[in-house]
C-alpha cells in the first residue's frame, strides 16, 4: 500500500489515526518490519500488531504474533481474555494454547460461566469451527468430564447438545442421542429422554433399547418395557447387562433367574450381588449377605459395595469391620454420601469408634504391617485413614495410600492421593520423587528418571533410589542395566525406611537377580523380604524352586502364600503351574472364582480343550471371558483358534479388535496378515 500503485504512495503523510492502532503500536509495525521479531513486545502490543496484521494481510507478521501470544497464556484468566482476541482475528495458535489452559483446569473451569460461553454460548461452536477447533471429540472429552462431575447438570445438558451439532458420522450421531437420553433420564424427564433413546435406535443402535425400556418402566409402563428387553434378548446374542436390565421389570423367581445368568455371563456386574445380599439380610442371613457382596470385592472395589457391606456388618455388630470398610470408602471418594445422604459420614464413624477400642499411633502402625503381610489391602487403607485422622498432612501416609490402590485398581484415588501427597510435602526431595511417581504412573518414564535424579542430587534417600530402579526396570534390561539397577537397589536398601518397603525393595532385587540367573543370590533376598514381612515374596521363593526342578517345594512356597493372603487368587493361579493337571485346573477354577477378570485361567482351560480337539468348547471358554473383558490376549488367542478351524472372518474381526487396542501387536499383524492372505487366496489352502 505505501509502495505499490495505490493513492497512500503518492502521499507525504499518511493519516492511520482512525485504523485503531495506538503510536505505539504503529512503532512497533515499523520495527518489525526491519527485525522480523515480535518477542521483546509487551502482550498488549503484540495484541494491537496481530489485529494490523489482520487488517492489512501481513501473514508472516501475524503468525509472528500469534505464536509468541501463544507462549504467554499461563493462567485461566489470561486464556479468557486472550481467546476472544484470537476468535476475533482468527489466530488459530492462540485459541488453541487458550484453550489447552481451559482445559487443564477442568473439571473446576466448567463451573466458570465465561468458560461456558466460550464452549456453549451464542454461535460459540460456530466461532471455534471457524477456527477449526470445534470437534466432535473436543465436546465429548467435555461432555464426559461433565457428566462425571455432575451428570444431572444443565452444564452437562449443553455440552451434549452441542455434541449432537458437531456430529458428522453416524456413529457420531447416535452416541450423542443415546447421551443425552441418559442424562435426560438421570433428570427424570422420561417423554424426552425416550425420544432421544428411540431416535438413536432407528439410527441403529440396538444398545439404546435398553434406554427405551428403561424410560417406559419409569412411566409405568413395567409389561411393555419387559417384553422390549425380552425381544433384544431373544434376537440378539445375550449378554450380561441384558437380563440385569430385563430383571429389572421381572418379579419373584424369575427376576432371581435373571440376576443369576447375569452373574453367570458377566460377573463384573454389582447389581446382581447386591440384590441378593439385600434378600439374604432381609431374612436376617447377615453372614450369608456378607459372603455374597463380598464375592464382588474380593476383585471390584467399588464405594456402593463397601457402603452395603458396613451395614450388614453393623447389623451384625461387627463394629469394627464396618468402621473398616467405611474408612476404606471413604478414601476411595472422600466426598461419597452415605446411606441415601441421610448420615453423615464423620458422625457415623464417631459412633461406631465409641463400640470398638481404639490403639494408638503404635498399635495403628503394628496393625498396617499386619494388614500388609497379609495381603489384605482393604484393611491397610482403613488403618492409614485412621493415622491420617491425627496427622492429615503426613505426605508419606498419602504416599503410601497411593500404593494400594494402585494395586486395587482404582486409579483415579490413586492419582489423587499421590497429588495430595505431593502437594503436602515438607522437602524438595520428597516433592520431586512424588512427582517422579505421577510421572511414571502417567507414562512419562524418562521425565520420572529425571526426578529420580535430581532428588537424589538433593538427598540421598530409600525412595529416589528405589524410584530410579523401578522406572529403569520397565524397559529391557541387558547385563549391564541390570547390574546398575541391582547397585540402585541395594543402595535404597543401605538407607533409612521402614520395612515394608525394604521388603518391596529386597522382592524387586530378587526378581532381578533370577532374570540375571543368579538363583542363590535371589533366593536369599526372598528370604530376608519375607523376615521384613513381605509375604509376596513366597512367589518368588517358589519361582526359584520350580528353576531347580523343584515342583513340590514350589507348590508348598505358594501354598504358604495362599494360607497367609487374604488377597490369593493370584496365588492360586501361581500355583497352578507346579502341580499335576487336575490339580492346576482346580487352582484355576478357584482363582477364576475369586477374581473372573484374570485372564490367564480361561486361556490355560482354553488351550487345553484346543489339545484335546475340542474346538468349539475351546472357543466359548474364551469367549465367555472376552464378553465382558475384552482382553487382548485371550483376543489373539481365540483369533488364533478361529484360523486354526478355517473360520478367517471371525479371525481376521479378533485381530482388528486387538490392534485397535494395540496397533503394533507383532504377533497379532502376523496373524492377521496370514489369514487375509488365506481369505483372498482360498485357493492357495
Amino acid at each position: 500500500m505505501l509502495y505499490g500503485s495505490f493513492i497512500e504512495s503518492k502521499c507525504y503523510t499518511i493519516d492511520f489515526s482512525q485504523n485503531g492502532i495506538s503510536l505505539e503500536g504503529m512503532r512497533a509495525v515499523d520495527l518489525y518490519t526491519r527485525t522480523k521479531r515480535v518477542d521483546f513486545f509487551s502482550p498488549k502490543i503484540a495484541l494491537e500488531l496481530l489485529s494490523f496484521a489482520e487488517r492489512f494481510c501481513c501473514d508472516e507478521m501475524k503468525s509472528a504474533c500469534d505464536i509468541h501470544l501463544a507462549t504467554v497464556v499461563s493462567c485461566i484468566e489470561d486464556a479468557l481474555v486472550l481467546i476472544e482476541y484470537g476468535l476475533e482475528e482468527r489466530a488459530y495458535v492462540l485459541v488453541a494454547s487458550c484453550l489447552q489452559v481451559l482445559l487443564r483446569e477442568l473439571p473446576s473451569s466448567l463451573y466458570s460461566p465465561e468458560v461456558m460461553r466460550i464452549f456453549c454460548g451464542f454461535e460459540a461452536r460456530e466461532r471455534l469451527a471457524s477456527m477449526g477447533h470445534a470437534s466432535f471429540l473436543l465436546y465429548y472429552f467435555l461432555s464426559q468430564v461433565a457428566m462425571e462431575e455432575d451428570m444431572v447438570s444443565n452444564i452437562t445438558v449443553m455440552l451434549l447438545e452441542r455434541l449432537r451439532e458437531c456430529a458428522t458420522l453416524q456413529w457420531q450421531k447416535v452416541l450423542a442421542l443415546h447421551q443425552l437420553g441418559c442424562v435426560l433420564l438421570k433428570r427424570r424427564e422420561y417423554k424426552s429422554a425416550q425420544c432421544y433413546f428411540e431416535a438413536a435406535t432407528e439410527a441403529g443402535h440396538v444398545y439404546s433399547l435398553a434406554g427405551v425400556a428403561r424410560s417406559r418402566y419409569k412411566q409405568g409402563q413395567r409389561h411393555s418395557a419387559y417384553k422390549l428387553m425380552s425381544t433384544l434378548i431373544s434376537e440378539y446374542k445375550a449378554v450380561g447387562w441384558m437380563y440385569q436390565e430385563r430383571s429389572l421389570y421381572n418379579t419373584g423367581d424369575g427376576k432371581i433367574a435373571d440376576l443369576n445368568t447375569t452373574t453367570r455371563l458377566d460377573p463384573t456386574l454389582s447389581f446382581p450381588y447386591k440384590y441378593r445380599a439385600v434378600a439374604k439380610a432381609e431374612k436376617k442371613q447377615s453372614m450369608d449377605a456378607i459372603s455374597e457382596i463380598d464375592r464382588i470385592i474380593r476383585f471390584k472395589l467399588a464405594p456402593d459395595c463397601l457402603e452395603l457391606r458396613a451395614w450388614f456388618y453393623m447389623a451384625s455388630e461387627d463394629y469394627g469391620s464396618a468402621i473398616r470398610d467405611i474408612s476404606a470408602l471413604l478414601t476411595l471418594e472422600p466426598n461419597y454420601k452415605m446411606f441415601n445422604e441421610q448420615v453423615s459420614k464423620d458422625n457415623l464413624i464417631e459412633l461406631l469408634n465409641h463400640k470398638v477400642q481404639q490403639g494408638s499411633q503404635a498399635d495403628c502402625w503394628m496393625q498396617l504391617y499386619d494388614q500388609w503381610s497379609s495381603v489384605d489391602d482393604i484393611g491397610s487403607l482403613a488403618i492409614i485413614h485412621r493415622l491420617l485422622v491425627n496427622d492429615p498432612r503426613k505426605s508419606l501416609l498419602r504416599f503410601r495410600q497411593s500404593l494400594i490402590l494402585l494395586r486395587l485398581n482404582c486409579q483415579k484415588a490413586a492419582m489423587r492421593c499421590l497429588r495430595l501427597a505431593c502437594n503436602l510435602s515438607s522437602s524438595e526431595h520428597e516433592k520431586l520423587i512424588y512427582e517422579g511417581w505421577i510421572l511414571y504412573d502417567t507414562g512419562h518414564r524418562e521425565e520420572a528418571l529425571a526426578k529420580a535424579e535430581k532428588s537424589i542430587l538433593i538427598q540421598r534417600s530409600f525412595e529416589s533410589f528405589f524410584l530410579k530402579a523401578y522406572a529403569l526396570t520397565d524397559s529391557n534390561l541387558d547385563p549391564e542395566n541390570s547390574s546398575y539397577v541391582i547397585e540402585l537397589l541395594e543402595e535404597a536398601i543401605r538407607c533409612p525406611s521402614d520395612g515394608l518397603r525394604k521388603g518391596k525393595a529386597l522382592n524387586n532385587l530378587g526378581t532381578i537377580y533370577v532374570d540375571s540367573g543368579k538363583l542363590d543370590q535371589a533366593e536369599n533376598c526372598y528370604m530376608n523380604a519375607l523376615e521384613a514381612k513381605h509375604t509376596r515374596a513366597h512367589q518368588g521363593l517358589a519361582h526359584i524352586y520350580s528353576l531347580r526342578n523343584q515342583q513340590k517345594d514350589a507348590y508348598d512356597e505358594l501354598s504358604k502364600l495362599i494360607e497367609k493372603a487374604h488377597n490369593n487368587a493370584a496365588a492360586y493361579e501361581k500355583r497352578s503351574e507346579y502341580c499335576d493337571h487336575e490339580m492346576a485346573k482346580n487352582d484355576l477354577n478357584m482363582a477364576t472364582e475369586l477374581d473372573p477378570l484374570r485372564a490367564y485361567p480361561y486361556s490355560y482351560r482354553a488351550a487345553v480343550l484346543m489339545d484335546d480337539q475340542k474346538e468349539t468348547e475351546a472357543i466359548e471358554e474364551l469367549s465367555k471371558a472376552i464378553a465382558f473383558k475384552p482382553d487382548l490376549q485371550m483376543l489373539h488367542l481365540r483369533a488364533a483358534f478361529y484360523e486354526s478351524i478355517g473360520n478367517l472372518n471371525s479371525a481376521l474381526r479378533d485381530c482388528e479388535a486387538v490392534l485397535c487396542l494395540e496397533p503394533d501387536h507383532i504377533d497379532t499383524l502376523d496373524l492377521y496378515n496370514r489369514a487375509r492372505h488365506r481369505a483372498i487366496n482360498p485357493q492357495q489352502i
